[in-house]
């Protein structure tokens, strides 16, 4: 199997073990003739304080379930295959601070079911792809709009016997998390030739700062769209080195751009001489 294809697959685990947890707790129910409904949310009760734990694993019955198991299994998977790294603690977070929100701010009534998660991790998706202004990411964050733009309408008290609060503070936590996390997990890539030139230093691939020697600036554009497979070397010997009184009076000086080929044929005696060029 393709490793590709194996990462793909083993992404939409976590989900598919999530999803198999409710389904049995919703058989349990079902086949006991028992209702969990009392483990959810109860804002501002401390006596059901615990239901910020519980109150994704209940749901009302299996349509409601099946409602939220399709959208879960493909978020979940699409967070773990994007933000593998951070994905456990994102959902984390999610689970918790939407369950803390809507204990804080919600209705006095019970609310169960993991559509609050839903709206999380779409938002989380959508926002971060946005955060990180990269086209791919954003490809990603048009797909969340494409499957599941029309749930903005659930975060609206539009309906009595759904919990809007649980939709809104849900997509709210997902946009924290986004922000609070925007610079982790993928990143835009950024070329040689958008590196920043300030007082003789340069950076690196890594982003770690490179000290130039007193009075060199190297412009590397190795592959740039402009250049091709030349760049351009600019030199200010030091016989050019002036205080800040004479440059302001001094004639500028002329300044040399040296076009070099990829594989250059050096002379052996000139060798020594050469800049190295990295």
């Amino acid at each position: 199997m393709k490793p590709e294809v194996k990462n793909i697959i083993s992404s939409f685990i976590p989900g598919t073990i999530f999803i198999g947890l409710l389904s049995l707790i919703k058989y349990y129910e079902v086949s006991q003739q028992v209702s969990f409904s009392t483990y959810g949310v109860f804002p501002r009760s401390f006596e059901a304080i615990t239901g910020i734990l519980t109150f994704p694993l209940i749901h009302k019955d299996y349509d409601h379930l099946f409602s939220n198991a399709v959208p879960l299994f493909v978020l979940m998977g699409m967070l773990n295959y994007f933000y593998k790294d951070m994905a456990g603690k994102v959902f984390f977070f999610l689970w918790l601070i939407g369950g803390a929100w809507l204990w804080i701010g919600g209705r006095p009534s019970f609310h169960i079911g993991a559509s609050g998660l839903v709206y999380g991790l779409a938002s989380f998706i959508f926002f971060s792809g946005i955060w990180r202004k990269w086209r791919s990411m954003l490809a990603v964050s048009m797909i969340i709009v494409f499957l599941y733009g029309s749930m903005i309408w659930g975060i609206f008290p539009w309906f009595k016997e759904t919990s809007w609060e649980g939709h809104l503070f849900g997509g709210l936590a997902g946009l924290l998390l986004s922000w609070l996390y925007r610079k982790e997990g993928p990143q835009r890539p950024k070329f040689v030739w958008e590196d920043e030139i300030e007082d003789n230093k340069i950076y690196d691939e890594e982003g770690n700062e490179i000290d130039l020697p007193s009075g060199e600036i190297n412009l590397k554009m190795d592959q740039s769209p402009l250049m091709g497979d030349k760049f351009e070397n600019l030199k200010m010997g030091d016989d050019l080195k002036m205080d800040d009184d004479a440059l302001k009076t001094a004639t500028p000086p002329q300044i040399l751009y040296t076009y070099v080929e990829k594989n250059p044929k050096l002379n052996t005696d000139d060798a020594d001489e050469t800049d190295k060029i990295g």
